[in-house]
C-alpha cells in the first residue's frame, strides 16, 4: 500500500499542520512516511504546499511528483495542483471557498465545505481538520485513533485546541461524499 498526496492553500490555513498531523499518525500506526514541505515567499497569503507519502514499506523518495490524492484548501491550489493528478486519483477540495474546479475526466472529485462545517463547530480556523477527517476517510489511513494520538503528541499542551481539533477532524470522517 503506497498513497501519495499533495496538500495545498494558503499560508495560514493550516496546511503544513494537516500534513504533519497525517504523517505522525501514520507512524504511529506503523506506516512509514515521508512529508516534504514546500513555502511561498510569504508566509501568510503565501502559497503553501506539502507532499505527505504514507506506505506499508520503506519509502524511496518523497517526492510525489503524480500523487494519488490532492488536498486542495483553495481555489488556486485546486487549479494550480489539479493537473499534477495521477490518472484515477482523487481530488478533495473546500467547496466553502472553492468556487470552481478545472475539468478532468480521468479522476474522482470530492467537495467538502469545510470552512461551513469549521464555522458550525465554532472555530472556522479548524478547517484543515476536517479536511484531515474527510481525506482519513477516503484513503483509509490513518486511523481515527491515530490522528488523535497525533495530535494530542503534537499540541499536547494546548488542551483547547486538541479539542477542537478532534471534534473538527471526527466531523471531517461524517462527512458523505
Amino acid at each position: 500500500m503506497i498513497v501519495k498526496t499533495l496538500c495545498a492553500g494558503s499560508g495560514g490555513q493550516g496546511v503544513m499542520t494537516l500534513a504533519n498531523v497525517m504523517g505522525n499518525a501514520a507512524m504511529f500506526q506503523g506506516f512509514h512516511a515521508t512529508y516534504l514541505p514546500a513555502y511561498g515567499a510569504a508566509m501568510r497569503g503565501g502559497t503553501a504546499n506539502c507532499t505527505l507519502t504514507i506506505s506499508d514499506e520503506e519509502i524511496a523518495s518523497p517526492v510525489a511528483s503524480a500523487p494519488d490524492i490532492v488536498v486542495a484548501l483553495n481555489q488556486p491550489s485546486a487549479v494550480a495542483f489539479i493537473n499534477r493528478l495521477a490518472p484515477g486519483g482523487k481530488l478533495l477540495y473546500n467547496s466553502s471557498i472553492v468556487e470552481e474546479v478545472p475539468l478532468r475526466n480521468d479522476i474522482e472529485v470530492f467537495a467538502i465545505p469545510a470552512n461551513d462545517i469549521a464555522l458550525e463547530l465554532g472555530n472556522d480556523r479548524s478547517a484543515n481538520m476536517v479536511m484531515l477527517g474527510a481525506f482519513a476517510k477516503l484513503a483509509g489511513v490513518p486511523s481515527l485513533d491515530a490522528i488523535f494520538e497525533s495530535l494530542e503528541y503534537l499540541m499536547g499542551k494546548k488542551k483547547s485546541l486538541v479539542e477542537i481539533s478532534r471534534k473538527a477532524v471526527a466531523k471531517g470522517t461524517e462527512y458523505t461524499f
